[in-house]
Parts: structure tokens; sequence; C-alpha cells
């Protein structure tokens, strides 16, 4: 039964949004989001602790009993990308100021709006119609750093004292255009890879003493850019392969270098692996090495792997409620960088969505008022969902 006080209760997810804007937490920093979060979960009934690792602050909450027979949870960031140059921002970055209906600041749109929301649904929910089973906030400081002390940290921390969310939403923002018109169901691996060529340095004028990289570089990137990697999958589109650098830091015309460097980004669909696609660089390399009479070194740093949350009872349940609210039936899609669901989906089913991302990172970054308060219904008609039966 629903408490008939609850209304005075109810937390205001806009005001909330300006709270946490106005926390200078850009990463690694906490600037005091987590904190406010902490504060006022525990006064709603969540069990809340700090999961801080590497430097990196992270909060981990919980209402309900913990091996309960269903646990949703919520996951999200507080940190946020830095200003640029303060200089080109028509607002104080961290004043939350609201105009014309929108509300301005860094992080705005990604993502302390999404994690104000859910937050707010969340601290309502329990209120006002206590569910059986248990609801997991956890919320991390380094989404937008390296990644490695943030949700890596808040998962291990749930292994090793047995807690575990029975499904996940990430509530980054998903929406290209409209709010409702996508949700995420996966995400697409993220490699680089950073090759080094080198040869033997000599007088431009006699370049047959000499052994020139340049050329091997060039062949080796017209070679890995010029293939074509698949054409797809039922759930993705085709990977994609950029060079993205070529660098010989050689300012002489005279001199033939002795290194040139490149790198190159590949994002990949569920085709293939880190391993599979390095392997294949690594032929290629190879091949140009023995080709040109140089040595080519490779190094590659795996940002995630590709993943899939196929359709089901959980991607039904998100789009069951973003249709009620938006009238859109939301595009199951995997376009996009990398999240952190992709640590997520090893420990449960997970699946995003939020807020239309269209200004997140820019200059003047802002989100709608009125959709704030929408993403709090969205979430708030998820959880009465998800434990309704």
């Amino acid at each position: 039964m629903s408490d008939p006080h609850s209304a005075a209760k109810s937390v205001d997810p806009v005001d909330l949004t300006a709270r946490l804007v106005r926390c200078p937490s850009v990463t690694p920093e906490e600037g005091g989001a987590l904190v406010l979060l902490s504060d006022l979960l525990a006064e709603a009934g969540f069990d809340c602790t700090r999961v801080d690792r590497g430097g990196v602050s992270n909060l981990f909450a919980r209402w309900g009993r913990k091996g309960a027979n269903r646990t949703f949870g919520f996951n999200g960031h507080t940190d946020v990308v830095p200003l640029g140059n303060p200089d080109d921002w028509t607002v104080e970055p961290f004043g939350a100021e609201i105009r014309d209906g929108y509300l301005y600041g860094r992080g705005a749109t990604d993502m302390k709006s999404g994690v104000a929301a859910f937050a707010a649904a969340a601290m309502d929910f329990v209120r006002e119609t206590p569910p059986d089973g248990a609801l997991i906030l956890a919320i991390t400081g380094d989404e937008e750093g390296d990644a490695l002390d943030g949700t890596t940290a808040l998962l291990d921390h749930m292994a090793a004292t047995g807690e575990r969310m029975t499904v996940c939403l990430v509530g980054e923002p998903t929406c290209p255009d409209e709010m409702g018109d996508a949700m995420k169901i996966g995400r697409r691996g993220s490699l680089t890879a950073f090759f080094t060529i080198t040869g033997v340095q000599g007088h431009s004028a006699y370049p047959h003493r000499a052994r020139n990289p340049l050329p091997a570089m060039a062949r080796l990137m017209d070679r890995l850019s010029s293939h074509s990697l698949d054409s797809g999958t039922d759930h993705f589109d085709p990977s994609s392969l950029a060079v993205v650098t070529i660098d010989t830091g050689n300012p002489a015309t005279n001199v033939i270098p002795a290194k040139c460097r490149a790198t190159v980004n590949i994002r990949y669909n569920d085709l293939h692996s880190g391993a599979s696609l390095t392997d294949w660089m690594q032929s290629e390399a190879d091949k140009v090495a023995a080709e040109f009479g140089v040595q080519c070194a490779l190094s590659v740093k795996i940002s995630g792997e590709s993943f899939l949350t196929p359709p089901g009872p959980l991607s039904d349940l998100v789009a069951g409620a973003v249709q009620a609210a938006t009238g859109r039936m939301p595009e199951l899609s995997t376009s996009g960088g990398t999240s952190d669901a992709r640590f997520v989906k090893d420990h449960c089913p997970v699946v995003e969505f939020g807020l239309v991302g269209k200004t997140m990172h820019q200059v003047d970054e802002r989100v709608r008022v009125d959709q704030i308060v929408q993403l709090k219904a969205i979430y708030r008609d998820i959880l009465d969902r998800y434990f309704a039966d």
C-alpha cells in the first residue's frame, strides 16, 4: 500500500541533478558528488559503502536483504570530462544554471542527470512501495578515465561480499535525437593498436644506404585500412578501422628517419575478439616487415570486447516503460563507444537507457529539464514493472 505522505518525500531529480553538477568531479576527483548521494540514499534506508580503489571513489548502495530472490541494479558515474577552455563557456561550467528549459553544466547530460533520475526513482520507490527484493546502485567516479578502478572495483567488491544483481540498467545517454528513440543492448568492442617500424637512418641523398621505415608504414596502414573486416551482423554494424596518426617526429628534410610510429583504432562487432584482430594485424605487420627489410613492433590496448544482451525479458521490460512514457518504441542499438556495461555484462544481463546525448562532452553541455523528470518516471515505471510479479 502506498504511503499517503509519499508525495512530500518525493525526490526532485532536477534539483538533485543541479546539486550533482555543482560538484566539480572531473576525473578522478570525487568533488563531493558521491558524498551527497551517499547521505541521501542512507536517509532513504540504503546501506551505503564506499568502495574506493587506486585513488578512485566509488559508491555501493543496497536497499533490501543481501541475497534477495531478485535484485535490480542501476549503474552510472558521477565523474565528468575536463571543461576544455572555460572561456568558451557562456555559463559557469559547474553552476547548474537553468535557462530556457535547459540545465547547463559539465556532466549535465553525461551523466549526472541519469544518476539523479535513477537515484530519485529508487528512493521514492522503496519509500512508497517497498519491494519483495532488493535494489543496488553501483556508482563510480572512473568511467571517463581509465576505468580500471571504477565499476570493476564495485563488481570485485560484490564478488568478495556475496552481493549480486539479477539484472542491471546503465543510465548512460542512449538517445540520438529524441527521448525514447534508442536503448543499448550491447556495445562494440574497442581496441587501439600502436605500431613502431624501425629501419636504418641515413642521408636522403643516398637512400640505398638507409632503410626507410616510412614506405613500409604507408604500405601497412594502407593494407589495414583498405581491408573490409566484415559486413555487420544481426545486431551490429560493420566493424571499422581508423588510422588516427602516423608520425616520425623528423624535422629534417635531408634525413631518412630510423623510426616511424602509427596508431590505429578498431571498433568491432561480435564476429571478432581483441585477440583475433591482434593476430591479424601482427600477420600483416610481419608481411610488410619481411617485404621492406625492417622491424615492426606492435602493442595493443583493448578497452572492451564486444557484447550483446539478446533481446528478451530485460529489453522488453525497459522498452515497454519507455514506450509508455514517450510513445516511441526504442531501437535496440549497439552503436556508439564503450561504457561500463562492458564490465557489468560478465556479472548479469545488462541494458542501457538514458537521455538524449547530443551535447555530452561539449562546451555548454546541457539537458532539457522536462526530460530529467521524464527519465525519473521511466526508471520508476521500470521498477514497478520489475517487482510487480
